[in-house]
């Protein structure tokens, strides 16, 4: 059943709110507020502010009993609702782990963190675009530099929500008007604030529709310094993609090497190939046993079945 408007207020400009409580797909916490600044927590409430054909939408989101009360405000109703459910994809609320949990409950490495800690999710991004962006950030520098760098580009390119305190992540079309020394005066890389460049122009331009994964995936790959990890980031994390592994991750070569017994850190193809016995949810597994702690010492028992097809 859609939102209702629950009222419309004038303003200045007319602003329709919707507010409803949405019941998550299994055990639930809200993931924390950002480090790029644009998902913000106050007085207990998860804020952000997104952007549609022009009109601005504020959403907060915090916990009741047994849910979690959405509202956005925006000039029309049809931007509030889209807003509502881009956040509802933001926050994992649909996201039904049931079947994940099913089959590998008794996975020797699996099975104790999603007994301890089922309410993990992905946290990921309402468009697609904001997901590419920051993956073309992260690109081989360590996690709080790119942080910083993501913060720049948001204060100096995001647009400001009309109350003055919020600001949205960077759009396609605002950094495609950018030239590269802009960027790297925002800390990013020659290499890779020509990628941000292009990228962008592709997508406002609509030569790529991340909508269409795999056709996108395949125009993106044709500017360099954009590759694999990048577009499985993109996946992940902006496409709603569990089999999506970002396999070149530091994280993950380490900890296949270690959880594969290599005495050494893994490749991108066995870090492919440990997972795959995890399909089609390789990129769940990855991050589940990420919190497990193995990659930093944690303690596991039994044979690693992901290792047997080696």
């Amino acid at each position: 059943m859609p939102p209702v408007a629950l009222s419309e207020r004038r303003r200045g400009a007319p602003s329709t709110s919707i507010e409803l409580d949405v019941r998550p797909a299994g055990p639930y916490r809200l993931p924390p507020a950002g480090r790029d600044g644009v998902l913000r927590r106050r007085r207990g409430s998860l804020v952000r502010v997104l952007h549609r054909d022009g009109e601005e939408a504020t959403v907060f989101a915090w916990p009741v009993a047994g849910a979690v009360r959405l509202r956005a405000s925006a000039p029309s109703s049809a931007t509030c609702a889209w807003a509502v459910e881009r956040m509802r994809f933001a926050l994992g609320l649909d996201h039904d782990l049931a079947p994940f949990h099913a089959e590998f409950r008794r996975d020797p490495l699996l099975g104790p963190i999603i007994r301890r800690k089922p309410w993990i999710r992905p946290q990921r991004r309402p468009e697609p675009f904001e997901a590419l962006a920051w993956a073309i950030t992260e690109q081989l520098i360590e996690a709080e530099r790119a942080a910083r760098i993501q913060r720049t580009l948001t204060w100096r390119y995001g647009r400001r929500s009309s109350c003055g305190t919020l600001r949205g992540a960077p759009s396609a079309t605002e950094l495609a008007r950018r030239c590269q020394p802009e960027l790297q005066a925002c800390d990013l890389s020659a290499g890779r604030s020509l990628a941000l460049i292009k990228a962008s122009r592709e997508v406002a331009a609509g030569r790529v529709d991340l909508a269409q994964h795999e056709p996108a995936w395949r125009r993106l790959l044709g500017i360099r310094e954009i590759g694999p990890w990048t577009l499985e980031k993109l996946a992940f994390h902006g496409q709603g993609r569990d089999d999506q592994l970002p396999a070149g991750d530091l994280a993950y070569v380490k900890l296949v090497g270690r959880l594969a017994g290599l005495g050494r850190r893994a490749t991108v193809d066995e870090v492919h190939q440990f997972f795959a016995p995890y399909e089609p949810y390789g990129a769940l597994a990855g991050l589940y046993m990420l919190h497990a702690g193995y990659g930093r010492g944690e303690r596991f028992r039994g044979p690693v079945r992901a290792a047997a097809s080696w």
